[in-house]
């Protein structure tokens, strides 16, 4: 559903702000305890990364309207999760004596060589993506992998991705990762341990049907031979106005859509339009999820993030 294409073409754009609008800078993050279930010692990222800067004071793209209707006009927003199972991108934590197997890749001049923790059965998303991702509880290492399959007595995958999670650094540019956009995957997911707690707080993944040959910071990479301006490019943030009203939404719906007035959500990857990525659990309630088909292009927002650099 979500091919890439091959060559990278590495294009860094700004996504100019709307004439006349003061700038205003990111206010800083506070955290909650958004510890991951089974690597409580590990963060997600040091909250001077980008995923986890609040964007609700940054300016407005001044092709906000334009990207956001190449992306959709009217299709709502869309949870790529569920509690069946069959929809979102499962992790799994392994220990530090977890045997490392090595994996052969295809775009193997843009991935991590590994070696790479996968236990005897990991969980494996469903589809044609495949993605793996594991994180190493010891020592706060995320290791992502892309069209995982096995091979024989060991393991073949299209590309894969190694990330420290004490550490804000991207990518060499023009690389791809587990995610076409060259981007970690696991810091862009919904949870249910943070929906339950009342907070996500960190930007959420998404996916756009037809992008751009380019891609904006924290992006590295882009997957589209469309050179049009008015698509989005890889790393293009969306946030939800500010004036919508969520009071209807039910709990879970509701979490999601604070966060995405807080944190927006980056586009990381070629597929269905404004579908949000997540992780399955069998707790999340699907009818409540659904109500963020409400939520469609007029309600949002493209970000401009043209200052805003890990560790700024």
């Amino acid at each position: 559903m979500r091919r890439r294409a091959v060559a990278a073409f590495c294009i860094v754009l700004a996504v100019a702000p709307v004439p006349g609008q003061a700038r205003a800078g990111a206010p800083a993050t506070v955290r909650a305890d958004s510890s991951l279930p089974g690597a409580p010692k590990c963060p997600i990222f040091p909250a001077s990364n980008v995923w986890n800067r609040d964007i609700s004071r940054l300016p407005v793209a001044r092709n906000s309207a334009a990207l956001l209707q190449s992306i959709s006009p009217s299709r709502g927003l869309h949870p790529d999760f569920s509690s069946q199972g069959l929809y979102g991108i499962p992790f799994s934590t392994v220990g530090g004596k977890q045997a490392k197997v090595g994996v052969s890749f295809d775009y193997a001049s843009e991935s991590d060589k590994g070696p790479y923790p996968i236990p005897a059965n990991p969980l494996i998303e469903n589809g044609s993506d495949a993605h793996v991702l594991l994180v190493n509880r010891d020592t706060c290492v995320l290791y992502e992998l892309y069209a995982v399959r096995r091979q024989g007595n060991g393991w073949q995958a299209g590309s894969g991705a190694i990330w420290n999670l004490r550490s804000n650094a991207l990518r060499p540019q023009g690389w791809t990762s587990a995610d076409a956009a060259g981007l970690p995957i696991l810091p862009g997911l919904a949870r249910y341990d943070e929906v339950a707690r009342g907070i996500i707080d960190h930007a959420l993944r998404f996916t756009a049907q037809r992008t751009q040959k380019a891609h904006i910071y924290p992006a590295r990479h882009d997957a589209s031979n469309l050179t049009s301006t008015l698509l989005p490019p890889m790393g293009v943030r969306v946030r939800l106005k500010a004036s919508v009203d969520i009071s209807w939404a039910g709990p879970q719906a509701r979490v999601v859509l604070t966060a995405l007035k807080r944190y927006g959500m980056i586009l990381a990857d070629n597929g269905s339009p404004f579908y949000i990525s997540g992780s399955p659990d069998k707790r999340w309630n699907d009818d409540d999820l659904h109500q963020l088909n409400r939520i469609t292009a007029a309600d949002l927002e493209v970000v401009d993030t043209s200052r805003l650099l890990n560790g700024s």
